[in-house]
């Protein structure tokens, strides 16, 4: 395979993982590592790599716009950031040494997880009362809806805070934004409104991200020649799936979407259990 029908195979499978992952909820980087590992049949390693350059690109992005809004509660990202990149700095030195099968496998069983966890049916609970600690650190804030803005209580700052190190760990083991795992801790764990729990994940996987990237870049796992078509085609097809998703049934949508990357899933848990990556 030549250079550039590599590049042209990758670039157009990368807009298709934007575009699922943005209307999957997901993040382009659960499609880019099956595409490059099973199909192009590229090193995990370097797959990985390529994701989390991925990630950085669309979480600063789409982080600029919530933070603008008012809705990112950066103080709570900031804190809860500590753990997170202290996890992702972990998570990447494991990868360089763990079995690819064992990642592969890991990379599945995470991944449906999150698709899971996608379709759960969220509703805003915004508790009025915050810990003592909370309240210490001021965690707690408001966010906008209409013209008013609702005031928002923290708790289990330990619990969510312990639950987004291993949020991190994942990310920089597997290569994606973990998301599911970041929105469980401020949504399940801390009680923090789904809007701002979704808005403050966002920010937090780009700073994740790069932690984890640094790490693939000194043991030489970031490819110019991979991540370039890779950033994008997510950062495209991420667009296009944003337009897409606010005339559509956003309800459907993850719903097909989610089917579709459970099935890599498997496909990668297979792989890994076989061997074949």
């Amino acid at each position: 395979m030549t250079v550039l029908t590599f590049t042209l195979i990758l670039l157009l499978g990368a807009y298709a993982a934007g575009f699922i992952g943005s209307l999957s909820g997901l993040g382009g980087g659960v499609v880019i590592i099956p595409l490059l590992t099973t199909v192009l049949h590229v090193d995990i390693h370097y797959a990985i790599g390529a994701a989390l350059v991925s990630v950085i690109a669309t979480s600063s992005g789409s982080a600029a716009a919530y933070v603008k809004e008012g809705i990112t509660n950066m103080r709570l990202g900031m804190f809860l950031e500590i753990a997170t990149t202290a996890g992702a700095i972990g998570g990447a030195l494991m990868s360089t040494i763990a079995p690819t099968s064992f990642i592969a496998v890991l990379f599945g069983c995470t991944l449906i997880f999150s698709s899971i966890n996608s379709l759960r049916k969220k509703q805003e609970h915004a508790v009025k009362t915050s810990s003592k600690l909370a309240i210490l650190l001021k965690l707690p804030s408001t966010y906008p809806e209409g013209k008013t803005r609702i005031a928002y209580g923290t708790k289990n700052v330990i619990g969510g805070f312990s639950m987004m190190g291993l949020a991190g760990m994942l990310s920089g083991l597997l290569g994606i934004g973990s998301g599911a795992f970041k929105v469980i801790a401020m949504d399940n764990i801390m009680k923090i409104p789904f809007k701002v729990s979704t808005t403050t994940s966002n920010f937090m996987m780009g700073v994740t991200a790069t932690a984890s990237a640094v790490i693939y870049l000194q043991k030489g796992y970031i490819e110019p020649v991979i991540c370039m078509p890779a950033v994008i085609g997510v950062l495209l097809g991420a667009m296009t799936g944003a337009r897409i998703l606010i005339k559509a049934n956003p309800r459907k949508l993850r719903l097909f979407f989610a089917v579709i990357i459970i099935m890599l899933a498997l496909n990668m848990v297979y792989n890994g259990v076989v061997g074949n990556i």
